[in-house]
């Protein structure tokens, strides 16, 4: 197979790095990005990255003028969303939608590309406590799901991973915010939901180098997913089945109970 050109935003940390090995590990060529990429991803370029200095929340002009520097080095094939989690919706999906328009004309010139985007199990139920974020995934799936859509026709293939709980820096005290709710009515929520994510630092099932291993796989058609075809979204981790499950079954149930309800607001047959 001839080897990909992936591009890859939130480098520095977490997920983002994971793939970087992982992807160079393959044989692959990869454009490495983050801010002030220069003394962040060194080591990442030591691997045999390319580094690119990268702010996902400059202007659309700006990140145009990115995206063409990047090309200038080599043929973008993969481009990968980044997933800056538990930050505000600016950062989480629309920065997310800018990347993704600055990429698409030069797609759209070759006739194919993949874009590869990180959501989460919250794009399939909300956290209390996680408003913020658990709103901007399923936002972020309901632009993935669109896009398929609109550019599967021009030979651009889509894929939203949602991973459950990994065991990456995300909980750790230099990754959140300790701030808690000033309001009354939620001080006692958002103390309980802070004390479940210090107690489950450290303790997530989700194994990182596994998880990107299969990522890759199924963006390549390689490993675990040769001849299985590119899927349109995919849960990662048996807690985010589980949880995926559950809300097909909640969903059924209304449909089941309500269908009569449902339908009764049609005009009626003839009108």
């Amino acid at each position: 197979m001839t080897p990909l050109t992936w591009l890859i935003t939130g480098c520095s940390s977490g997920i983002g790095e994971a793939f970087v090995h992982e992807i160079l590990s393959r044989g692959d060529r990869v454009i490495a990005t983050a801010r002030n990429a220069s003394a962040r991803l060194k080591s990442l370029e030591t691997a045999g990255a390319k580094i690119l200095d990268l702010d996902v929340t400059a202007s659309e002009d700006e990140l145009k003028e990115k995206i063409e520097e990047a090309k200038s080095e080599s043929t973008v094939d993969g481009f990968r969303s980044h997933e800056q989690w538990l930050k505000m919706l600016n950062t989480n999906l629309l920065d997310t939608i800018n990347l993704t328009r600055a990429i698409l004309p030069h797609f759209r010139k070759k006739k194919s590309g993949k874009l590869v985007f990180i959501g989460s199990e919250n794009g399939w139920r909300a956290g209390a406590g996680n408003a913020a974020y658990s709103v901007t995934t399923f936002a972020l799936e309901g632009f993935v799901e669109v896009l398929q859509k609109e550019t599967s026709h021009l030979g651009i293939q889509s894929i939203i991973f949602q991973p459950g709980e990994f065991r990456t820096t995300v909980l750790s005290s230099s990754s959140k915010s300790s701030k808690l709710s000033e309001d009354p009515d939620y001080g006692e929520l958002a103390k309980r939901v802070q004390a479940g994510l210090k107690a489950s630092d450290g303790k997530q099932k989700g194994d990182l180098k596994k998880g990107v291993r299969v990522m890759v796989d199924v963006v390549k058609g390689e490993g675990v997913a040769e001849g299985r075809g590119m899927p349109r979204r995919l849960m990662l981790g048996k807690e985010c089945l589980e949880t995926v499950r559950g809300k097909c079954r909640e969903t059924l149930e209304i449909c089941d109970k309500w269908e009569g309800v449902i339908g009764s607001v049609d005009f009626d047959d003839g009108e």
